[in-house]
């Protein structure tokens, strides 16, 4: 690109503009927006919303599903179905993340979740009761850890199997 200033005499000056610091920084900047699109995909949770699904027959009755709700004061595990609920309160230290651990690894061994990856969480966090967010990622990380690493959230009325609230 060349440019010609002054007047129409000899002594006019061109005047060639320099672009490549520009394409120094426009390749710099395509480097930085590809790295930080693969750190976003890295960094994501999977997680999809719970719900009914439309498929399947009318008449079957659905599987056993698993669910837990992070209160507060304490955690619980559901299975749907049988209505059985397994209470694991909060200690001074906080929540006890090795019964909890325990108690999915005891349900994933069980002949219902053998083969299943679900899992319903949710949080039941309310002003005069919070749930930490971290709390909450902490269940459903612990969770993935279990064996069940399709992590649905729901809210804890949307839950298969929920303790009386």
């Amino acid at each position: 690109m060349g440019a010609s200033l002054g007047t129409n005499d000899k002594k006019s000056l061109n005047v060639e503009l320099n672009i490549v610091p520009f394409i120094d920084l426009m390749s710099c900047l395509t480097a930085f927006l590809l790295v930080t699109a693969v750190w976003v995909n890295i960094a994501r949770i999977q997680t999809q919303p719970v719900g009914h699904s439309r498929d399947g027959e009318p008449g079957d009755d659905p599987p056993p599903q698993l669910s837990v709700l992070v209160e507060a004061d304490q955690l619980w595990i559901g299975v749907s179905r049988v209505n059985e609920f397994t209470k694991i309160p909060k200690t001074q230290a906080g929540y006890d993340w090795t019964a909890f651990e325990t108690a999915l690894r005891a349900q994933k061994a069980s002949s219902f979740f053998t083969d299943t990856r679900a899992i319903q969480v949710a949080a039941n966090s309310t002003a005069n009761s919070p749930v930490a967010y971290h709390d909450l990622v902490a269940a459903m990380d612990i969770a993935v850890k279990s064996g069940f690493v399709d992590v649905g959230i729901t809210d804890p009325n949307g839950l298969a199997a929920r303790p009386g609230l």
